[in-house]
């Protein structure tokens, strides 16, 4: 079975409930980029992402 890759605002926010858990790392990356900029106002570069808010489940 492929890693999945998973980023879950629940874990760094109690009012931010959205979850991305895709197989496509390229995918979850720029979903999560975009739930950053769109939701939360903030950016990130994609190695940001990967390293500091994406889990491999």
């Amino acid at each position: 079975m492929a890693d999945a890759h998973k980023l879950d605002c629940e874990s760094v926010s109690d009012t931010c409930r959205f979850i991305i858990q895709s197989e496509n790392e390229e995918e979850a990356v720029e979903l999560a980029r975009k739930h950053m900029e769109e939701v939360h106002g903030q950016s990130f570069t994609d190695d940001e992402l990967r390293e500091k808010h994406l889990q491999v489940v």
